[in-house]
């Protein structure tokens, strides 16, 4: 998601990732170097890779071979990243062949270093594709299928927990928190009518933004496994839609693929709708939160408002309370 925040520094300053603008100099790298195995002794050329909001990416090439060196943003843990849980999930994603080989993950700073891999973006449009949204299916049902890995996830945690970082950081919560955060709980209530721990967890990714894929001619890549942990795996297939704006025959097609469905579902159809909901009320919280927290330069107010006005557009659809009604609890 949201990569691309002020490189950090070794802690006890014995080193500097930045100058200030976020490049690393060549003293540190040569010094960090020592610490993987893969760059010790040959020559080490580095160039920082765009996009994103969060964290610092590097492109590193060492005797020939390319790697990125990942760099976590400042107070990331405020905003529930675990790099351990990053590592176990970026270790699993590689083992089921959707993510990129990790090569190294350096204590205690976090520093995750993985494959460089050539792909192409996978624009939107080319995502809603039966084909592409196939192999999406495919992948996401690998990773769930994984084995467990530390660390949890809940959406419902998630936006209560960024509302309260955002008042310790006098961020000003927007007048509809209260309202959506009401709409919130009866999402989970119909969710989970017996309480939270009725659904089964299994690994998810969490934040299936479009800059989260590549493509090449034979591999699907996914990127990014910062906010993963147990969870439900709607959540992943909801946040997917949210984030690419999938229409209602979409939603149902990635269905089909994920579960081999040959008919309609309503009930999966809902849950995965209600998630889709909780995917805008998350990015909406995490926007607020990061207003308090961040200090780089992005509107995180306007994000942040925007998806509050999706989410009010989402809630105000007529389907909405039938969606609360057919979801009939977790599998």
């Amino acid at each position: 998601m949201k990569d691309a925040g002020p490189a950090t520094n070794v802690p006890g300053g014995a080193l500097s990732s930045s100058d200030g603008g976020g490049e690393i100099s060549p003293a540190w790298l040569a010094a960090l170097g020592q610490r993987v195995a893969a760059w010790r002794g040959v020559e080490l050329t580095v160039a920082p890779l765009g996009g994103g909001i969060t964290n610092r990416n590097f492109r590193v090439v060492a005797g020939g071979q390319a790697f990125v060196l990942r760099i976590g943003g400042n107070a990331t843990g405020k905003l529930g990243i675990d790099r351990e849980v990053e590592h176990a999930a970026s270790l699993l994603a590689s083992a089921v062949g959707i993510g990129p080989e990790v090569i190294a993950f350096l204590r205690p700073e976090g520093y995750l270093v993985t494959r460089f891999v050539e792909g192409l973006p996978v624009a939107p449009e080319l995502v809603r594709t039966p084909a592409v949204l196939a192999r999406i299916a495919a992948a996401l049902r690998r990773f769930h299928q994984g084995t467990p890995i530390p660390g949890s996830f809940s959406a419902f945690q998630v936006v209560e927990r960024y509302a309260g970082l955002a008042q310790e950081l006098a961020a000003p919560l927007p007048t509809v928190f209260a309202p959506f955060l009401e709409q919130a709980r009866r999402m989970e209530a119909a969710l989970y009518p017996l309480g939270k721990d009725e659904a089964v967890a299994v690994p998810c990714h969490n934040d299936l933004l479009n800059a989260n894929f590549l493509r090449d001619a034979v591999q699907l890549w996914i990127l990014d496994w910062e906010y993963a942990g147990m969870g439900d795996r709607y959540f992943d297939l909801g946040n997917l839609s949210a984030n690419h704006q999938f229409s209602e025959r979409e939603d149902h097609a990635l269905l089909a693929a994920y579960f081999d469905l040959s008919a309609p579902d309503p009930a999966r159809f809902a849950r995965l709708r209600l998630m889709r909901g909780m995917s805008l009320f998350r990015e909406a919280m995490w926007g607020v939160a990061q207003q308090g927290l961040s200090n780089i330069d992005f509107d995180f107010a306007g994000y942040s408002e925007r998806h509050f006005r999706l989410l009010g557009k989402w809630l105000a659809r007529s389907s909405y309370t039938r969606w609360l009604a057919e979801t009939c609890g977790p599998e």
